[in-house]
């Protein structure tokens, strides 16, 4: 049995402390925002938090976690993910969107710490995050707008 706290609420799931995170947000709490990608944490489409910081689920093993709090795209909340959202959706960021969540993630993680990034930050906080609609420009000027408008 582990314990889990994820998006604010205490879970214990009968897994084996090596299952991936990944596996038990999807298939165990049914939080399908989360998504599967590459399973190597090279493709972020699995971002999530682990205490407000951007990780990769399919790498992170729940036994691992201990106490840490985990934030999946259908819990983050603040001003700074309501900045990225409304930005997302007023550039349009979006195509297929299978990556977007981790996407957001990253971009949430990275505006979280940083209130006005260069182009160098945000192309260092989103490396390893794959669009293979190649919404890349789109994603950094969202991150841009986001940041005046916390501003």
């Amino acid at each position: 049995m582990v314990k889990l706290t994820v998006n604010g609420v205490a879970h214990s799931i009968e897994a084996d402390p090596e299952t991936p995170l990944l596996w038990v947000l999807r298939d165990h709490l049914h939080k399908t925002g989360t998504k599967y990608g590459c399973g190597i944490a090279q493709c972020g489409a699995c971002t999530v938090h682990l205490d407000g910081q951007p990780v990769r689920a399919c790498q992170t093993r729940i036994g691992d976690i201990g106490e840490a709090k985990v934030t999946t795209i259908e819990g983050v909340s603040g001003r700074v993910a309501d900045a990225v959202r409304t930005a997302w959706r007023g550039l349009d960021v979006v195509q297929c969107g299978y990556c977007q969540s981790g996407q957001m993630m990253s971009a949430i993680g990275l505006l979280s710490d940083k209130a006005k990034p260069t182009d160098a930050e945000i192309d260092g906080a989103m490396d390893g995050n794959v669009c293979r609609c190649g919404t890349y420009q789109r994603i950094r000027a969202a991150i841009h707008e986001a940041a005046r408008s916390l501003a």
